[in-house]
C-alpha cells in the first residue's frame, strides 16, 4: 500500500488518540508511530517535534472546538459574561465527553496535581485570554498595577476552578453526568456570586454539595 502523501494536524491528533485507546500505551516511537498510520516519518515533523506537542495540542483543540461552536451561536453573542462562562463550561465538558476514554486515559493517573500536568499548558494559556476577553466586573480601583493583579488573580482562580472540574467530570460515576452539570452551575454562579459581593445563599448551597459529595465519596 503507498504511504500517505499528505497529513494534516488534525490527522496526527485523530491518529495519536485512536493509537492510545486501541493500545492503552504511548506509541514506542515516532517511526513506530507513523509507520503503524502510513505515512512518513518527515510528515510528522512537519506538524510536531514529539508526542508531549501533540497531546498538548489536543487539549487546546477541545478548547478551540468549543470557542468555535459558542462563537457560531448569536444567543451566545449576547449572554453577559456569567452565562458565556456557562456556556463555556457547558459546551467544554461535552467536547471532553465526546472524547472521554482518551481524557480518562490523559488525566487520570494525574488527576491529584493536574495544575502542573504539561499535557495542560496551552489549553491554560487559551483559557486564560478567553477569560480576560469576557471582560468581567472587577473591583473599580484606579491603579494600573492593581488592575493587572486583578486580571492575573482572576486568570489564575479561573483556571483552578476550570481544573477542580476537570477532576469532579473524571470522578462522576452518574448518569450523563449530571453531577457534573450541577456542580458546573453551583460553582460558576457562586465565583460570580462572590465577585459582586452577592448574598451568601450560593455559597453556602455550594458548600452543602460539596460535603455531601465528599461524605458519599468517603
Amino acid at each position: 500500500m503507498a504511504k500517505k502523501k499528505t497529513i494534516t494536524e488534525s490527522d496526527i491528533l485523530s491518529f495519536y488518540m485512536d493509537y492510545i485507546l486501541e493500545h492503552n500505551e504511548k506509541p514506542k516511537s515516532v517511526y513506530v508511530f507513523t509507520k503503524n498510520n502510513n505515512f512518513e516519518e518527515s510528515l510528522f515533523y512537519n506538524h510536531f517535534a514529539s508526542f508531549e506537542a501533540i497531546e498538548k495540542e489536543i487539549f487546546k483543540a477541545f478548547f478551540n472546538n468549543t470557542i468555535k461552536v459558542l462563537e457560531a451561536s448569536e444567543d451566545y453573542q449576547s449572554f453577559d459574561a456569567r452565562n458565556k462562562l456557562l456556556s463555556f463550561y457547558f459546551t467544554f465538558f461535552e467536547n471532553l465527553t465526546a472524547n472521554r476514554s482518551y481524557v480518562v486515559y490523559a488525566l487520570k493517573s494525574h488527576n491529584k496535581d493536574l495544575k502542573a500536568l504539561m499535557a495542560l499548558s496551552e489549553l491554560k494559556k487559551s483559557f486564560a485570554k478567553y477569560i480576560a476577553n469576557l471582560d468581567i466586573e472587577t473591583l473599580d480601583i484606579k491603579n494600573d498595577k492593581i488592575e493587572k493583579i486583578q486580571v492575573k488573580s482572576l486568570q489564575e482562580s479561573a483556571w483552578v476552578q476550570l481544573l477542580i472540574t476537570i477532576k469532579f467530570w473524571l470522578d462522576d460515576t452518574s448518569a450523563s453526568f449530571e453531577k457534573t452539570d450541577i456542580f458546573i452551575e453551583k460553582s460558576v454562579n457562586t465565583s460570580f456570586d462572590i465577585l459582586n459581593i452577592a448574598p451568601l445563599k450560593s455559597v453556602i448551597d455550594f458548600g452543602k454539595f460539596l460535603f455531601k459529595e465528599k461524605m458519599h465519596m468517603n
